[in-house]
């Protein structure tokens, strides 16, 4: 940004006016959107018929009428994969900007260092989950 003449101005020649006011279109349809939203649901509690029976209040679970109480046991092993694959995932989408950075002439050295850290790093998290049993299955 640079002032001349009293006029501040951006760096592809408008003024910041201009570069605000374009982020006021932004904000009116977010304001519109949010508002569209909420007289959806205004509409939507008006005009509903509120009928409560008690086949209606009763839990559904696929077709079949709930019997016992309502709390599962679930494994914790099941969330424990789920994490695990969910850390390696995002980690893998790390790999991709490295590798492009890694193929640009001047950042091989440093960037293949910083790569096996951060891989030295998932290594030691996935060791330290096998000493711990986590990873196996019985």
């Amino acid at each position: 940004m640079r002032e001349t003449l009293g006029v501040t101005t951006v760096a592809a020649g408008g003024t910041t006016s201009d570069y605000f006011g374009s982020y006021s279109v932004v904000g009116l349809l977010a304001v519109v959107g949010m508002l569209f939203v909420a007289a959806a649901f205004g509409a939507g509690r008006l005009l509903r018929p509120v009928v409560p029976t008690p086949e209606k209040l009763m839990t559904y679970e696929c077709g079949v009428d709930p019997v016992g109480e309502g709390w599962a046991h679930t494994q914790v092993r099941y969330y424990v994969y789920a994490f695990l694959y969910v850390i390696f995932a995002v980690d893998s989408i790390f790999l991709f900007p490295w590798a492009t950075v890694f193929a640009a002439p001047g950042y091989g050295a440093a960037t293949l260092v910083e790569m096996f850290i951060f891989l030295g790093f998932l290594a030691v998290g996935l060791l330290y989950a096998y000493k711990k049993g986590v990873l196996t299955w019985t």
